[in-house]
């Protein structure tokens, strides 16, 4: 990329030299004929001192993101009437007055200048060479006036004035490395070419009125001006559609106006056969608590430190990337890459620079952001990729961590993974139970070896992919009315089974689990009760499992609901214990009949002291509140023994049985010890 950068470079100072040292030669060719008309016509000097005077009128296009800056002047309606009045070197020599004026005004380098002068003088030379075919003489200079030629060959020279120019703009702006297919490209120099045109169609009026009478010529600034306000207006409205009016930077619209750009750049190819510069790459950036800042301070501070953050953000950008603010305190960084390690570089830049405090008056503020990337793959579009740069911006701060890559496994709301929760849900819906069924894993006493209860777990083969994992199907599923669907789906297949264990004269208590979001109403109460009136189950046949996580989420509601559970005789379990930092009085306050260890603490008792010592601690304090006690995740004796040490009621894991589906848990009880039930 930086070679490919010092080539453009040398070629744009070749193309300044090449345009500038035709304006020279022409310049020189045609001086004679400069000093000549300026002796003999008194108004040519006129009309070139309101060309001048027109140069004042100019402004700057501000560039949007992939597109040239464009700088709006109305000289060449007076120069393009010299043309037509005295010819080529007046024209010229009038022109490069006006742009040495337009120059200084905008504070342009010379190089500019240089280059926006060869560009007229080689449109004039175009022009002027139509009208030498055309020999236009509408003053009746050298006999009759031929009407129709005479305008045909002026517009003629228009046309080839516009072609030429278009043509060395198009050039200069491809070697600047905006793609030659730009949408924004050729939507600016359209509206360049416009305005262009209709100035130049001035010039053979002003031209009627410098023969007829001189002092109508001012009277053209009247008109002038009126476009020229009109133009001005035109770019700032465009330009408030491209750009984010607090900070300055490019806004959601001009991303993806850039975006466009810069997909068309890297699928360019050379004239060597190599490709473009590379692949865009998406950076997503959230600001850190910033809402506390306008909650403590006000949205006048935070608004000067949105400013702040974005002047930050633009001083370490790579210098063909865009910046953008997509609203409140996102901020977005595109650019293209070679390798996904560019893009982390720019992240950790980024990073960096934020991490200085930000002074504004005598308040010092701390300012940290969390990043998301996501490199662009063919097919997709500036949604996807906007999509997967905020899930990559929102799991960097799920983990803590500042920056983050968007990986598609991760994604729990790709399109793979809904189209998966469709398919869960169509299943679900038409019962099709060689798709989903209940695999249930025993629950041993450690004082006795019996099996007392077993867990339900739901489980699904899916027609295509086969087996889903069940954290990956709830993980998509938790946040939908899928969730509760699976809920009442589990109960029905659960106390069904239960029945049918009944019937068969085996007593066993069947543990289920349930979302907070189920938590949250009164139909899951409402369901079990009807389901354990219709089967005839005990209700003390049955538990359920919630997680501590749920608890804290909106602990009222809950404790609403896991009352009316256990008013039914319904047992209650609190799954997970441990990973949820709840408070102690949750087991005084809740009707809790069993805690069950988190797997995390149970897998590390062997080789870890402290998840040892927490695991005797969780036990003892159960013993005394007079709750059970379930270990998960057990696979070895050593734990297995540890854990009978402890006190510990029950275990659960591969050490005792793998999950089964029901009736094949009667054929496993009876090659186990026997339950006395």
């Amino acid at each position: 990329m930086a070679r490919s950068r010092w080539t453009r470079q040398r070629l744009l100072r070749l193309y300044t030299v090449a345009t500038g040292g035709a304006a020279v030669v022409v310049m020189a060719l045609t001086a004679g004929h400069v000093v000549e008309t300026a002796t003999r016509y008194p108004s040519m000097w006129l009309m070139t001192v309101l060309a001048v005077l027109a140069g004042g009128l100019a402004f700057i296009e501000s560039p949007a993101p992939g597109r040239p800056q464009m700088i709006v002047c109305p000289t060449i309606c007076f120069t393009f009437a010299i043309l037509l009045c005295w010819g080529l070197g007046p024209a010229i020599a009038a022109q490069a007055l006006a742009v040495a004026l337009v120059r200084w005004k905008l504070h342009a380098p010379m190089v500019d200048g240089v280059k926006a002068w060869g560009q007229y003088t080689l449109a004039f030379v175009a022009a002027a060479a139509v009208l030498w075919l055309g020999q236009p003489d509408p003053f009746e200079r050298d006999g009759p006036t031929n009407i129709v030629t005479d305008a045909l060959t002026v517009v003629g020279a228009v046309a080839a004035w516009l072609v030429a120019y278009a043509v060395l703009e198009y050039g200069h702006s491809v070697l600047r490395g905006l793609p030659a297919r730009s949408r924004g490209l050729t939507h600016a120099l359209g509206n360049q070419l416009l305005f262009k045109a209709s100035l130049l169609l001035l010039s053979p009026v002003l031209a009627v009125a410098a023969h007829i009478n001189v002092g109508f010529l001012p009277l053209i600034f009247v008109p002038l001006l009126a476009v020229q306000r009109m133009a001005r207006l035109s770019a700032e409205r465009d330009r408030a559609a491209r750009l984010d009016p607090l900070t300055g930077l490019a806004n959601r619209t001009g991303l993806r106006a850039g975006f466009r750009d810069l997909l068309a750049a890297s699928r360019q190819v050379s004239p060597d056969g190599a490709r473009g510069p590379a692949t865009p790459s998406l950076l997503m950036l959230d600001l850190d608590r910033f809402k506390h800042v306008n909650d403590t301070l006000g949205h006048d501070v935070g608004d000067r430190l949105l400013i702040a953050v974005a002047q930050r953000i633009s001083a370490v950008q790579p210098p063909e990337a865009i910046v953008a603010r997509l609203g409140g305190d996102e901020f977005a960084i595109l650019l293209v890459t070679d390798t996904p390690e560019e893009a982390e570089r720019v992240a950790d830049t980024v990073v960096h620079a934020l991490a200085e405090p930000v002074r504004l008056d005598r308040l010092q503020i701390d300012v940290t952001a969390s990043l998301g990337i996501a490199s662009y793959s063919d097919g997709e579009d500036f949604p996807t990729l906007l999509r997967h740069a905020d899930v990559a911006m929102y799991e960097a701060k799920q983990r803590g961590d500042a920056v983050a890559t968007y990986l598609a496994r991760a994604d729990q709301n790709s399109p793979e993974r809904l189209k998966l929760l469709t398919d869960f849900r169509d299943a679900l819906t038409a019962r099709r139970p060689e798709q989903i069924a209940m695999h249930y894993q025993p629950q041993v006493s450690l004082a006795t070896g019996e099996t007392h209860s077993v867990e339900a777990l739901l489980r699904w083969c899916h027609p295509v992919h086969g087996p889903v994992p069940t954290r990956d199907l709830l993980s998509v599923a938790e946040h939908s009315s899928v969730m509760q669907q699976i809920t009442m789906r589990v109960i029905d297949d659960v106390t069904a089974q239960l029945a049918a264990w009944r019937s068969d004269g085996l007593a066993i208590r069947a543990s289920l689990n349930v979302s907070v979001r189920d938590l949250y109403s009164d139909a899951l109460a409402t369901h079990l009760a009807r389901r354990l009136d219709e089967r005839d189950v005990p209700p003390d046949r049955i538990q359920v499992e919630i997680t501590e996580s749920a608890l804290l989420a909106d602990p009222s509601r809950v404790q609403a609901t896991v009352n009316r559970i256990a008013a039914l005789g319904v047992a209650v379990s609190l799954d997970d214990f441990g990973t949820g930092y709840s408070s102690l009085q949750h087991l005084r306050r809740l009707p809790i009949s069993e805690i069950k260890i988190d797997r995390s603490f149970v897998s590390g008792m062997a080789d870890n002291r402290d998840d040892a010592a927490i695991v005797r601690s969780i036990v003892e304090m159960a013993r005394t509140l007079g709750i059970r006690t379930v270990a998960e995740g057990v696979e070895n004796e050593y734990t297995r023994q540890l854990l009978a040490e402890a006190g510990c009621t029950l275990i659960q894991g591969w050490i005792a049985a793998h999950p089964m589906p029901g009736p094949e848990v009667v054929q496993w009880l009876s090659a186990a010890p026997s339950y006395k039930g």
